[in-house]
């Protein structure tokens, strides 16, 4: 694909209406299932952290329920930990990763942090393996006021009591093959917009702050990270899709400005996490190890620095 005439709804040059958004989504096939592949995994943590049903996403006929988990030993006292996975529904290691430090990881936190996790933001895109939501609006760039996006609403109404509280997020994500052959072609078919190709990194990579930039931050997570799978490294014009590399395996975002789920707070540590879990080099077992991997190292800095 080398322009909006490549992709197979909207008119080049033209961004979409109704007719195309409703055409976009009769293309959309369920694959997976949320309550098996989640709701069930959740279920599964009951005995040994508080769940909240934060949210509904209503999609006729199709209906979503959202779902935190937090510490059941919730301290007023302690710094508050954020975690979200799924805000793109088709990154899988966000998702599975989240669930995976919650499981195995999160009970050694308990008296020294509050944690909340939310580990499948997009559900519906979840199933459709999908990028967008159901009215094909991208979640990760509606964290604003007011947000387009039912899943981010949701989530921001469920942390607004703590935001200001929040010492740490770090938001988990997956760049893959599909990044380029469908959801850029599909952003610039959206959007009206010619389709300027790109290149997948190949490995794992964080987006700091360009606002509040916290750089021993990102390379605690790095040198984590980096015992369990493999860094991406710059390209020949030292960058990472497009932006600097200001250190190994770490580019930087206006989070805010751009709508993103790590600026969603004011917390001191921010992050998003990037895999690649199409590399020959990395297994979707090592993505969801990298991804609790990282959520640790980012409690752990943060902990030690607070």
């Amino acid at each position: 694909m080398n322009d909006t005439a490549s992709y197979p709804i909207g008119t080049p040059g033209q961004p979409w209406g109704p007719a195309e958004v409703q055409a976009w989504r009769a293309r959309q096939v369920r694959h997976r299932s949320y309550e098996t592949d989640v709701v069930r995994a959740i279920e599964g943590l009951h005995e040994r952290f508080d769940v909240i049903e934060y949210g509904r996403l209503e999609y006729p006929p199709d209906l979503y329920p959202l779902f935190a988990i937090r510490s059941r030993d919730w301290n007023d006292a302690l710094p508050c930990m954020l975690v979200t996975g799924g805000v793109h529904g088709y990154e899988t290691s966000g998702v599975h990763g989240a669930l995976r430090f919650v499981d195995l990881h999160a009970a050694d936190y308990a008296g020294r942090a509050n944690l909340l996790v939310a580990p499948c933001i997009s559900p519906w895109a979840y199933e459709r393996i999908h990028r967008w939501n159901h009215d094909a609006i991208d979640p990760n760039r509606s964290f604003r006021e007011p947000s387009p996006a039912q899943e981010s609403a949701a989530l921001m109404r469920l942390v607004a009591p703590l935001r200001d509280r929040i010492l740490m997020h770090i938001d988990l994500h997956e760049t893959t093959d599909t990044d380029e052959s469908e959801f850029r072609p599909a952003l610039a078919a959206r959007d009206g917009k010619p389709f300027e190709p790109g290149t997948i990194p190949d490995g794992f990579y964080l987006v700091d702050d360009t606002e509040r930039p916290q750089p021993a931050f990102q390379q605690a997570i790095i040198a984590a990270v980096e015992r369990v799978t493999h860094i991406a490294p710059a390209d020949e014009r030292g960058e990472i899709i497009g932006s600097t590399v200001v250190a190994p395996g770490v580019i930087r975002y206006p989070l805010a400005a751009l709508g993103l789920c790590a600026g969603m707070t004011g917390a001191r540590y921010v992050t998003t996490t990037e895999v690649y879990p199409d590399s020959p080099r990395a297994t979707p077992e090592q993505c969801n190890a990298a991804q609790a991997a990282a959520v640790c190292a980012a409690i752990d800095h943060a902990l030690a620095h607070s």
